[in-house]
């Protein structure tokens, strides 16, 4: 064999591993490669979100104490809590309940349950704690569906507080009866 046709046949063979490898790279033939994250169970955000361990604190201290009914708001309901409450508010709740808090978001109307209107005299009348442990562990009915998602992984203590602070400055002042 010379010189000529062995390099022919490198040549060949080196084609043909290379159509090879990118008949595979291109997903012309489609191989299903076992992966453990196919196998193994997934969970859509916030569904069946891990309880907190027993006995343990936050970071930033503890938020409430189970059983000692709702706690008192330690957050001053100063300029910089409400726009802090008002930004917070845009990004985690104007899509269901609207951006003037009437529950009409963009999202209320595909909900099964209608969002609240925070700015009725029902929520209004809330004690601050209340709104905060509504905000915190979030809504579900007594079918087990979840009516409202627990913000409490999504925000801090802190920003919770904000978002009451603000809640609170929706108020609707009441329309005068002829």
């Amino acid at each position: 064999m010379s010189l000529i046709q062995r390099l022919i046949l490198v040549l060949a063979v080196a084609l043909l591993l290379f159509g090879v490898v990118m008949t595979f790279t291109y997903d012309i033939i489609k191989i299903e490669w076992i992966s453990f994250m196919e196998i193994q169970p997934s969970f859509k955000p916030m569904e069946h979100p891990l309880p907190v361990a027993n006995r343990s604190i936050p970071v930033e201290g503890a938020a409430y104490i189970p059983g000692q009914g709702s706690p008192l708001n330690p957050v001053p309901a100063d300029e910089v809590s409400v726009e802090r409450g008002r930004i917070l508010f845009s990004l985690n709740c104007a899509q269901c309940h609207g951006p003037n808090g009437e529950g009409n978001g963009i999202i209320g109307g595909a909900i099964v349950w209608p969002p609240a209107n925070l700015t009725s005299p029902v929520v209004q009348t809330k004690a601050d704690g209340a709104l905060f442990l509504t905000i915190s562990n979030g809504i579900q009915g007594a079918d087990g569906q979840i009516h409202m998602p627990a913000l409490n992984e999504n925000l801090t203590v802190r920003d919770r507080w904000d978002v009451v602070n603000y809640i609170r400055t929706l108020k609707t002042t009441p329309i005068p009866q002829p």
